[in-house]
């Protein structure tokens, strides 16, 4: 299991900013070996690594990552992604208490990794290889499967002197970031870290069969065809074999046995036989990443051959997804007719999906018809209240037709309703900034760089809305919150401390 697979981990490597950090990401440690079955935590890792020193790890990486552009902060893939997830996971074996958290990775090779706290990297290429929903779930459910299970934490407790070296070196860089006070470039050596770390960990097959079994049950609970499991196995199988030498790929780091595939073959052979329909918008999420993935001009002409094929021989729900990625390459090329051709193109037929609306809005708004983006993302709203996409469409129509109180009214609402989504804070501090209300902008702020694990931030944001603010009440509950974020950094600190020597 690897974190950060190819330019994402590169990326991260070649930032580092001391020799200790590069001598520690070059370490390479004794393979660990897991135990088999699917036992509970014993006390020592629990000790070692509890689950908050694990979260707040994950949330400590996670607030650099968010920077690097391989990163995909699509509202639609990443909604798309964590439902998957939290699905599978309400599941698992023994029930999971880790939030699950799912986000994209811009990279082309078939991968995914996971991070300390329930955090786990999809990358674009695993979504667009994969032939049907369950295909993709297979993986996303044997992740989850680490997570559960705590491979990580066990892992990296591992009675070795080289373990605890590995954590307290993390540990240390991850206090620069905590501090406030450190650049970037530490940060990023951090998540480059982190990524060494899920690297060297070397998981072995009873490990990796463990999570098989753990994803394989989560997906028959949750109605996903495990026979999907069995074609990415052989799937990855085939790609691995292509790939010999190059180094990475799903295999090199979850090592596929002929006992692993007999395993979940045998327990595929005693389910009935049934078919399960993949949901739309896989399809839809699919074509998205097929043109986002394409970082030259050579994979993108490759990515639209592949789409304009499919538009041609594909029917129903997968053609109109073709159509659909025809329609964001044109929008991201500024091709404002091709893009509209190509969506009118995606919706013959009556057919239409929240991808599609939502990029209608955005092509209505870059084309200067706020009035019709309006009515658009009023239109879609209604229809897919549940849609993240649509409700972040919606809002930016509103605040493009200078309509900032609704935006606010509307905002409030969805704070409700996706409570960890911090884009939706961001959105909340702009409007009411241009509304005079800058106390209120600042604490939505303040909210949205506490999602995104930068508690010295939103500590900054708190202090300024205070000293703007004159009114007692208001100020009392400021004080209340600017000392819960600060004992959060002093908890985290304090749990962070105690793995730097």
């Amino acid at each position: 299991m690897a974190a950060t697979r190819t330019d994402f981990r590169n990326r991260f490597y070649s930032r580092a900013v001391s020799a200790g950090l590069i001598a520690l990401m070059c370490w390479s440690g004794p393979a660990v070996t897991q135990p088999v079955g699917i036992p509970s935590m014993g006390s020592a890792s629990s000790a070692e690594l509890s689950p908050a020193l694990e979260r707040t790890l994950g949330d400590a990486i996670m607030e650099q990552g968010r920077r690097d552009p391989t990163y995909i902060a699509d509202p639609d893939v990443s909604q798309y992604l964590t439902e998957m997830g939290r699905r599978l996971a309400a599941n698992a074996p023994g029930g999971s208490g880790q939030r699950i958290t799912i986000f994209g990775v811009r990279d082309p090779q078939i991968n995914a990794f996971a991070l300390p706290g329930g955090y786990i990297g999809i990358n674009s290429g695993l979504v667009v290889s994969a032939q049907s929903e369950s295909e993709l779930a297979s993986v996303v459910a044997h992740e989850i499967g680490h997570v559960v299970q705590r491979h990580i934490a066990r892992g990296m407790t591992q009675r070795s002197q080289s373990g605890h070296v590995v954590i307290a070196a993390l540990a240390a860089a991850l206090l620069a970031a905590l501090s406030g006070s450190s650049d970037l470039a530490m940060g990023v050596a951090a998540f480059g870290q982190a990524a060494a770390v899920d690297r060297q960990l070397g998981f072995s097959r009873q490990a990796e069969q463990e999570a098989d079994r753990a994803g394989f049950e989560m997906m028959r609970q949750t109605g996903f065809d495990p026979r999907g499991m069995v074609r990415m196995f052989q799937q990855l199988g085939n790609a691995s074999r292509l790939n010999e030498g190059s180094g990475g790929g799903y295999t090199s780091t979850h090592p596929l046995s002929i006992q692993r595939m007999s395993d979940i073959q045998n327990r595929v052979a005693r389910l009935p036989s049934t078919t399960v329909r993949s949901a739309d918008s896989f399809w839809y999420i699919r074509a998205k990443l097929r043109v986002v993935q394409a970082r030259s001009s050579q994979p993108l002409r490759n990515a639209l051959d592949k789409l304009r094929l499919d538009a041609r021989q594909k029917t129903g729900v997968e053609q109109s997804a073709a159509w659909y990625g025809l329609a964001y390459a044109a929008w991201q090329k500024k091709d404002w007719s091709a893009a509209s051709e190509a969506l009118a193109q995606a919706q013959k037929g009556n057919v239409n999906s929240p991808e599609i609306a939502g990029l209608a809005v955005a092509l209505a708004l870059e084309q200067g018809d706020n009035a019709q983006a309006a009515a658009l993302s009023a239109a879609a709203w209604k229809r897919w209240p549940d849609s993240q996409g649509v409700a972040l469409a919606r809002v930016e129509a509103l605040q493009k037709m200078g309509q900032d109180e609704q935006a606010v009214q509307l905002l409030s609402q969805l704070t409700k309703q996706w409570p960890d989504v911090p884009r939706l804070h961001q959105l909340q501090a702009q409007s009411y900034e241009r509304l005079g209300r800058h106390i209120e902008a600042r604490r939505a702020m303040a909210s949205f760089y506490e999602q995104t694990g930068a508690l010295p931030s939103a500590v900054a944001q708190l202090e300024q809305a205070r000293s703007m603010s004159k009114d007692f009440y208001v100020q009392s509950e400021l004080d209340v919150k600017i000392r819960e974020l600060k004992e959060r950094l002093a908890s985290d600190r304090q749990l962070l401390e105690r793995f730097k020597s």
